[in-house]
């Protein structure tokens, strides 16, 4: 059981970057996924998060600039970040929900130069 994470970067303030996790070794789908992030010296904290039934929650921070979504694909997920900023730098992690367990990834890494 593992979530993998990719698409993190180094990326000029203004622009945008994708985030993917794909979950694999679940006998059934995750019936919730999304990311968190945890800046250095800071909480981990929810960025943005896809309940089942397909309900969104977001970061007050990110509303309107990000994008979360689920792949076509079994418990993938995805992160469209655009008009990212200083305060945006961060490790990203994918997180997955089922039944009573939660899952995470190892994290990636997100900078956003000023």
């Amino acid at each position: 059981v593992q979530l993998v994470e990719s698409g993190g970067g180094l990326v000029q303030s203004g622009g945008s970057l994708r985030l993917s996790c794909a979950a694999s070794g679940f006998a059934f789908a995750l019936d919730s996924m999304g990311w968190y992030r945890q800046a250095p010296g800071k909480q981990r904290e929810l960025v943005a998060v896809l309940s089942s039934g397909n309900t969104s929650t977001y970061a007050d921070s990110v509303k309107g600039r990000f994008t979360v979504s689920r792949g076509n694909a079994r418990n993938t997920v995805y992160l469209q970040m655009n008009s990212l900023n200083a305060e945006d730098t961060a490790v990203y992690y994918c997180w997955g929900r089922i039944f009573a367990g939660t899952y995470w990834g190892q994290g990636t890494q997100v900078t956003v130069s000023s």
